[in-house]
């Protein structure tokens, strides 16, 4: 399957445009980490939200797709489409928020919210566990992605190519910081979107078109069932799986609502709050519809052109090879090469992105706040480049531990899942502490790897085999989503019931959060002391906004969805839909009362 000396021209010639991007952002030098993580806070809204959508692109996205296509059809595709709905919210509620606290890290927001030394700890603690835990995973499953990739397109011992694509997004990180990922992202997602259309227009054209897709992948028996149901639907699976659909976009999309991560740190680099709003909007619509489609359609094409029941061996094993095979199969000289490069650099933009979030908590959460408080901004800058270059060797080592990209998803969304509520509620409640937070997590922790411990405990003859069996059914992967709504519920009770057992935070603490955030909800004791700082603003149009947003974003979403699948009408009627409910959306998102920090 090799690439032709055209394919390899194009693949150079990105490859040295992007590096080129980097090092020309380099001239403009970072003078403090302020610069290098968050670009002076004066980012356009329409660059920032490509950009979060741009890390979403990364080779991981369209491969676990095509999996998810082929074993289970089209709606295996709401394991991301939920984070829609969280998404809506963030622009309504949270994004405002984030700018105006005007902080390098979310982990920096909990001693902006909380005092004492519980506060620090949950600091040290949340940029460690989120800063490297949790992104290192994030950063392994999209290392292991591009190995596959590379292992199918150009031939590469998965050695060399962790060696060349790593190297590339290292260099391209230390040397621009935040402002050059930006920049390359803009880059990234223009070359990676456009080659994965026109890879999903010639998949549809070789196969007939629309009408003849649906055609011939429903006349399949190899086929799932209800391969292009975009709704679950009890005739073709389980009882246990639609509870766990409806436990996923009725509760699971709480985890995304608030924005964590690299997401909040990209409007932390906003111009300003509407400019984080937009930023949102822009990349729900870009990420969650855009992106998506085309990756569906590969998927689906693959299961004409290369059918279930005579794929390799290697492919029964793992689906995820499907999508490079389908370049292979559908893609002409010259175009198959600019696909590869898009595909490298979307690697890079997505390693880029995590390196940079990560190294934000390494310096400024844990270095600089409990190591360092002293040092110049030209040590931190250093701190900042060797924290990267850590992160990566720590991802590299991770990627080999993983074998199932889709598998690494769910396990982050059942450790997040834990801590949704109580992290949304820190804005709109005073009397939640820190305590809440530590309690949150250490219990998702815990039950979240429920199965590592009954392991442990039934070595030591504490418990017989029976208990153990029973435990691990319970961590078994068709009931994930269901046991990461349950974890959420009770971790949320147990944080509730600590919250009543420890004391609220300083009060002195509460009202300085107060005047800077200027939050709604129940907040009464402390907005009573700073009656000119209270929002008087009106909460109706957040909560219409959100509703708005949601069916805009879903009725585009299906619109497309039945384009593609030939029901013409339908997607007509969906189109309509969309257009006066976005109208609407966008009418709330300019009308939305900001307060600009000064």
């Amino acid at each position: 399957m090799g690439l032709e000396f055209l394919d390899w021209v194009v693949i150079i010639a990105y490859l040295i445009l992007s590096i080129g991007i980097a090092f020309f952002v380099a001239k403009h030098k970072s003078k403090n980490i302020t610069d290098f993580f968050v670009a002076g806070r004066n980012l356009p809204w329409w660059l920032l939200g490509t950009s979060i959508a741009a890390t979403w692109f990364a080779t991981d996205a369209p491969l676990a797709v095509t999996a998810l296509v082929r074993s289970k059809g089209i709606y295996g595709n709401w394991l991301w489409w939920y984070l829609g709905t969280g998404i809506m919210m963030m622009v309504f509620f949270y994004a405002k928020y984030w700018r105006r606290a005007e902080i390098l890290t979310d982990a920096e927001m909990i001693e902006l919210r909380y005092s004492g030394k519980s506060a620090s700890v949950l600091r040290g603690f949340t940029a460690a566990f989120f800063g490297i835990f949790k992104n290192c995973i994030s950063m392994g499953w999209v290392i292991l992605a591009m190995l596959k990739f590379s292992n199918i397109m150009l031939g590469w011992s998965a050695e060399f190519a962790l060696g060349i694509t790593l190297a590339f997004a290292l260099v391209h990180t230390l040397t621009s910081g935040i402002k050059g990922v930006v920049i390359l992202d803009m880059l990234h997602f223009s070359a990676g979107t456009i080659s994965t259309m026109i890879l999903a227009i010639l998949v549809m054209v070789q196969i007939g078109g629309p009408s003849e897709l649906a055609n011939q992948i429903a006349a399949r028996a190899d086929a799932p069932a209800g391969v292009l149901d975009m709704l679950p639907d009890l005739s073709h699976i389980g009882a246990t799986e639609m509870i766990a659909f409806v436990c996923l976009i009725g509760v699971l999309w709480l985890g995304q609502a608030q924005g964590d991560g690299y997401i909040v740190q990209r409007l932390f680099s906003a111009k300003n709050e509407k400019h984080a709003i937009k930023a949102s909007l822009w990349f729900a619509v870009a990420g969650v519809v855009i992106l998506t489609w085309p990756w569906i359609v590969v998927g689906l094409g693959s299961i004409v052109i290369l059918p279930i029941s005579e794929a390799t061996p290697a492919l029964l094993a793992d689906p995820e090879l499907a999508y490079p095979m389908m370049i292979h199969e559908v893609l002409p000289i010259g175009l198959k090469g600019l696909l590869v490069a898009a595909f490298m650099a979307a690697f890079m933009s997505t390693i880029d992105t995590h390196l940079c979030w990560g190294g934000s908590y390494m310096v400024n959460d844990i270095y600089k706040r409990f190591i360092n408080t002293k040092g110049t901004d030209s040590h931190y800058l250093l701190i900042s480049r060797v924290s990267i270059a850590l992160l990566l060797v720590l991802s590299a080592f991770a990627a080999w531990q993983m074998d199932s990209i889709a598998g690494a998803w769910i396990y982050i969304i059942e450790i997040i899942s834990g801590i949704a509520i109580i992290v949304m509620l820190r804005w709109f409640w005073w009397r939640i502490n820190a305590w809440s937070e530590i309690a949150s997590m250490l219990s998702a922790l815990f039950l979240a790897n429920g199965f590592l411990w009954i392991k442990w405990i039934h070595n030591f003859g504490w418990v017989n085999d029976t208990v153990l069996a029973q435990v691990n059914s319970w961590y078994q992967d068709d009931v994930a989503l269901i046991r990461a709504t349950i974890i959420l519920l009770l971790c949320t009770a147990i944080s509730l019931i600590v919250t009543f057992a420890t004391k609220p935070v300083d009060n002195e603490k509460l009202v300085s959060f107060y005047k800077k955030v200027r939050p709604k909800g129940w907040w009464g004791p402390i907005a009573a002391q700073v009656p000119e700082y209270v929002d008087t603003s009106s909460l109706r149009n957040s909560w219409l906004g959100f509703v708005f947003g949601v069916i805009f974003l879903n009725s585009i979403l299906f619109s497309v969805g039945h384009l593609i699948l030939g029901s013409y009408t339908i997607s007509l009627i969906l189109i309509v839909v969309g257009v006066i409910t976005g109208w609407l959306t966008l009418k709330l998102v300019e009308t939305a009362k900001t307060q600009e920090v000064s």
